[in-house]
């Protein structure tokens, strides 16, 4: 919109010279309402898709050694993970690097979020998105282990997510899980669909609304990208908003909205 916008005002006000000038102003002024202020610069934006991807499995590896010793289950969850995000070969073999080295216990994990707020603290996209991706992590065996749930209450804190957030993302992606695979695959549905969007049965139309389109664009993929996430880790966000449409779409339904 703005592309076309300033072309228009260039040739007005300074003829063929001003079209260039417009179509790169509003070229800009487009590149950063989609993607944020980290569409701007791409080199930065390459150095935070490398810092996240860092902190992904740096975590994953620190979470799964959180009780002990890694199970089966947690080094299939990463196999799936990585087959879901279509990675790259190159980035395969990073992210195994990445997670062998968090699981190291004498591993501090601190400055490797001292690092990941420094460069990408300020998109609240990717902070969610890290913490959720963890979150499903820990409970890929079903058990939410205490030391897991302490290390990632820790990592939280790191991010800025105070106590009272921190457990109600917790629960707001545990219940968007129950939606996975684009089907309902617990009975008490409706409940679980209030709490994926981080809503209640009390909330009002507007309020489920607001919800429902603010998770939505935390997990747009243009903004996510844009902000510094790897292009091959987006289908892991497109697959959680899928589940955030179903858990919506249910409750609309039952809403007449």
């Amino acid at each position: 919109m703005f592309k076309l916008i300033g072309v228009i005002a260039g040739y007005y006000f300074f003829g063929w010279w001003g079209v260039l000038f417009g179509l790169m102003l509003g070229s800009f002024i487009d590149r950063v309402r989609v993607y944020g202020s980290g569409g701007m610069n791409p080199l930065q934006n390459a150095l935070r898709q490398a810092v996240f991807l860092e902190t992904v499995f740096i975590s994953m590896g620190k979470l799964a050694k959180a009780d002990g010793h890694v199970s089966e289950v947690e080094i299939a969850h990463v196999e799936q993970f990585m087959q879901k995000l279509n990675m790259t070969a190159q980035h395969r073999e990073q992210a195994i690097k990445l997670f062998k080295q968090g699981a190291d216990p004498a591993f501090d994990l601190y400055p490797t979020y001292q690092r990941f707020m420094s460069v990408c603290g300020h998109t609240r996209q990717l902070k969610d998105v890290l913490l959720a991706y963890l979150i499903v992590m820990a409970l890929s065996d079903g058990n939410f282990h205490p030391a897991e749930e302490a290390l990632l209450t820790q990592i939280a804190g790191y991010l800025g997510y105070g106590p009272e957030s921190f457990r109600k993302m917790i629960e707001m992606v545990l219940n968007q899980t129950h939606f996975g695979g684009g089907k309902v695959t617990t009975a008490a549905a409706m409940d679980d669909a209030y709490k994926a969007l981080g809503v209640s049965k009390d909330s009002t139309d507007a309020e489920i609304k607001r919800a429902y389109r603010k998770l939505m664009s935390q997990y747009h993929p243009d903004k996510l990208i844009g902000q510094g996430m790897p292009e091959d880790m987006i289908a892991m966000a497109t697959e959680q908003a899928k589940e955030i449409q179903l858990a919506y779409d249910l409750i609309k339904k039952s809403r007449n909205l």
